[in-house]
């Protein structure tokens, strides 16, 4: 039976990515209090910095 992907929320890619622009906290402590793995934080801060004008 193949794995399927997990698909996150609009909302919760753009909290986490503000989370990680503030730089208040590292990616493992963003991705500990969201539950999600610390690759996506980064990749959702790059996401959102490449698309803000």
């Amino acid at each position: 039976m193949p794995r399927t992907r997990k698909n996150y929320a609009p909302n919760l890619k753009a909290k986490v990515a503000i989370e990680a622009i503030k730089g208040n906290k590292t990616a493992a402590q963003i991705a500990q209090t969201f539950s999600i793995h610390p690759t996506l934080v980064a990749g959702w801060k790059k996401q959102a910095l490449e698309q803000l004008p």
